[in-house]
């Protein structure tokens, strides 16, 4: 079940849990079936590549994994985590940063 993912492809995020604990980059994509996002920067993976047509020498690329979206924390313009809310401006839904009531 998909919870209500507030978190956009875009957005400037810190990792507030596990190992990367702290490290900041944008929302590269987001995955609102496993509630993952994909962080420029962060969780990075070595994935070994066998030799091929486009690639002919192959070798060790790294990556960035998913990172599950409940480790990730919006930063407002100030670089301060926030939560983020919904409302209704001139008939238009905005989010908002809870902390500054700004909108985002």
């Amino acid at each position: 079940m998909a919870t209500k993912i507030k978190i956009k492809k875009g957005d400037n995020v810190r990792v507030i849990a596990g190992s990367h604990k702290g490290t900041e980059g944008n929302v590269l994509s987001v995955s609102r079936e496993t509630n993952k996002a994909i962080v420029e920067g962060v969780n990075l993976v070595k994935k070994h590549n066998k030799p091929n047509a486009q690639n002919p020498q192959g070798g060790i690329t790294e990556k960035e994994a998913p990172i599950h979206i409940s480790n990730l924390s919006l930063l407002t313009s100030d670089g301060k985590t926030t939560r983020v809310g919904y409302r209704m401006e001139d008939d238009t839904k905005v989010r908002f940063s809870k902390k500054t009531d700004e909108v985002i």
